[in-house]
């Protein structure tokens, strides 16, 4: 997929149904999300661009870190998230900018004391030429924060229901492992060879591995995989038939998962930290 390819995918019906997920969504990440703004470390009087801000969620709590002294912006090429992250921002009052644009091309001033970015830096179709420019963002002595997925097989709340439907999905096309999408970064040294080639010193990236509490019940669970996520791409043109089988497959393989406090699937996750 070149760029053009993400803004149509994300503004259509996956952005869609990610801006109305938005509840849903916050909770799932809320576990990488606080592992993920400790590592950040978003100080006081700060001034933060989040990159692929989404609905907002990151970004308004980087507002609540850095007070009333630093500033927060978001950025995301997705215009109905966006929509969601700016009447969330008229309703609480919160003066933060949201800007509908691609950041591998947005003409950025060196401004910013952090950049950050919770999943939202792996769908670039050029990345090194993606992160120089946002590297254009940082003021002197800034830093890139972000954190990205491992492999998929790392990563059971994908892989799980991707395995139990694919014996029922039509025939899948092989998938190059680089190419933009959820995982494009799962190589370590890949990503570390795009960052330096970028401009990026003194990079460092640690492991992070965790838990997505996915829903209550394993059947809203299997829903909810075949409405947002690499699942709900796979099957958007399956008939109804096949998404039910697929559905109880699905059902069936998240058992494995299932706990007392509900479906809790492993993550295993990418922490970066990088500077010009």
């Amino acid at each position: 997929m070149n760029n053009q390819d993400q803004i149509e995918y994300w503004n259509g019906r996956a952005g869609q149904n990610w801006a109305a997920q938005q509840d849903y969504t916050d909770r799932i990440l809320g576990h990488i999300t606080e592992a993920f703004l400790a590592f950040a470390a978003p100080k006081a009087g700060e001034r933060v661009l989040d990159i692929g801000c989404g609905c907002g969620t990151t970004t308004f709590t980087f507002a609540q870190c850095v007070g009333r002294d630093g500033s927060v912006a978001g950025i995301d090429i997705s215009g109905p998230m966006l929509s969601v992250a700016q009447a969330r921002a008229q309703a609480s009052q919160a003066d933060i900018p949201f800007i509908e644009a691609d950041a591998s091309t947005y003409d950025f001033q060196p401004v910013f004391d952090l950049v950050a970015s919770r999943f939202g830096v792996m769908f670039f179709a050029e990345p090194v030429g993606a992160f120089a420019n946002i590297r254009k963002a940082l003021a002197p002595n800034g830093r890139l924060a972000f954190v990205c997925w491992r492999a998929m097989q790392d990563n059971g709340w994908a892989m799980t229901p991707i395995a139990a439907a694919r014996p029922l999905l039509p025939p899948q096309e092989p998938i190059d492992p680089n190419a933009p999408g959820p995982f494009a970064f799962a190589d370590k040294d890949r990503l570390r060879d795009i960052l330096e080639k970028a401009g990026f010193r003194h990079i460092h990236i640690e492991k992070f591995d965790g838990h997505m509490d996915m829903a209550a019940t394993v059947e809203e669970a299997a829903a909810k995989t075949m409405t947002i996520g690499p699942l709900s791409r796979a099957t958007a043109e399956v008939d109804e038939a096949t998404r039910t089988k697929i559905r109880d497959a699905v059902m069936g393989a998240l058992k494995s998962y299932a706990t007392p406090e509900g479906v809790r699937a492993p993550v295993a996750c990418w922490l970066v930290r990088a500077r010009p």
